[in-house]
């Protein structure tokens, strides 16, 4: 049975605001936000947010739900690199069936439910002459939309050119309903291929109506340089704010001359820019001694010239990355660290990374805690954004167009020294 709408939601704190808030709820929609009244009677159609923060859902970006939770089988990714993880997941495709994509990818999005998680992109490989994956997580899609909303790219994970039928491949998902077309030159055959592979990418959004996500610079190699295409084809099109660069992690290692031209163009595109830090922050690196380059992409400098950029998980538990619960918060706290994106206001507001920035990528309308939206929000037992991300709370309750869709009990910790005394992390 559904849990009843609620209608007020009491005692809440707003970033940016001082004091308490309420918000009023009718039909799923937000119709005010005030500063809280006082109460003089319990609400049974009310929820008391107890001085936490309300923020908007959270938003995975960039996932691969076809492939978590496989991390060993039928083999461990022994090397940590990303392309022992592609030959790892070419073992494992062989052995994937429709139940078996379905069943994984529901486990994930249920951890990524409980973890106030209500929208999803996710990368779904296309290198399959039979396109199970693809099938199977429509389905998910169509099942799952009263709880999440759910993105679908169709990802050529061996290459648009480098793999037979590939472009074939590309365009049957378009036309089953992929909502996202993808790419990944740098892991075609040679560079000419890959730069090919963009403009037939872009062809198939233009001729489909599709936003684009590609794969992009994900390796260390400083000649690797498939974002200025992207850029420059987003430009041209005049549909920069439909595309994103995902990874880009080769940026980290470009020259600073280069990286300034560059910019202009990145500028230029009104493109978006999605990193996955604690997967780049894994497999990039691996072909060094020391100093090991971190591997991730310019975030604090894309930020600082107001090119989007947001956040995400990539792979929970599969052969890329072999750990992970779907918390964005934990994605956030990596970021944070290995973009020295560690001043107050940055860690303050670094919620904006997995939450408004993100929604700027996936394009999403009626998202924010603003009067008129659906009433989707999430409650943080924190005073702040700072305080969120510095003790890692839980998400207390997840609200879905007014509907509870997941809660979770605050750990409690206490230390007998002289006596029981109650230890919350706060100063």
């Amino acid at each position: 049975m559904a849990n009843p709408s609620l209608k007020w939601i009491n005692n809440l704190r707003l970033a940016g605001q001082q004091g308490l808030w309420q918000i009023e709820i009718a039909n799923g929609k937000i119709a005010q936000i005030r500063p809280q009244p006082p109460q003089t009677a319990a609400q049974p159609d009310a929820l008391d947010a107890e001085g936490g923060l309300a923020s908007a859902p959270f938003i995975e970006p960039h996932i691969h739900l076809d492939t978590t939770q496989t991390a060993g089988e039928p083999a461990w990714n022994q090397s940590g690199t990303l392309f022992e993880g592609i030959e790892r997941w070419a073992e494992r495709k062989a052995l994937l069936s429709h139940d078996d994509v379905k069943q994984r990818a529901q486990q994930t999005l249920k951890w990524q439910i409980a973890n106030g998680i209500q929208h999803v992109r996710t990368h779904v490989d296309v290198s399959d002459p039979t396109l199970t994956a693809l099938t199977a997580m429509l389905e998910v899609k169509a099942e799952m939309a009263p709880w999440i909303d759910i993105q679908i790219v169709a990802f050529p994970q061996e290459g648009i050119l480098s793999y037979p039928n590939g472009e074939a491949l590309l365009e049957e998902a378009l036309r089953m309903g992929a909502d996202v077309v993808g790419a990944i030159p740098h892991y075609e055959f040679t560079r000419e291929y890959g730069v090919e592979s963009l403009h037939k990418t872009f062809a198939l959004a233009n001729r489909y109506d599709r936003l684009v996500d590609v794969h992009c610079d994900e390796i260390d190699d400083e000649q690797s340089r498939f974002v200025e295409t992207v850029a420059a084809l987003a430009h041209r099109d005049g549909n920069g704010e439909r595309v994103t660069a995902s990874h880009t992690t080769a940026m980290h290692s470009y020259n600073n001359a280069y990286t300034s031209r560059l910019f202009r163009l990145l500028k230029l595109s009104n493109s978006n820019f999605v990193a996955n830090p604690l997967v780049n922050i894994h497999l990039q690196g691996r072909f060094d001694s020391y100093p090991k380059r971190r591997g991730i992409t310019r975030v604090k400098e894309l930020l600082e010239a107001n090119i989007n950029v947001c956040f995400g998980h990539d792979d929970v538990f599969d052969p890329w990355y072999p750990l992970g619960t779907a918390s964005m918060l934990q994605v956030l706290h990596m970021g944070l660290h290995v973009c020295q994106l560690m001043g107050y206001e940055q860690i303050d507001n670094g919620l904006q990374l997995i939450t408004a920035n993100s929604a700027k990528t996936l394009q999403l309308t009626n998202y924010g805690i603003e009067a008129g939206n659906d009433a989707s929000l999430i409650i943080l037992p924190a005073e702040s954004g700072f305080d969120a991300v510095r003790r890692q709370v839980p998400v207390r309750y997840s609200l879905r167009k007014g509907v509870l869709v997941a809660a979770t009990q605050p750990a409690s910790s206490e230390i007998y020294l002289a006596g029981k005394e109650a230890v919350t992390f706060k100063r």
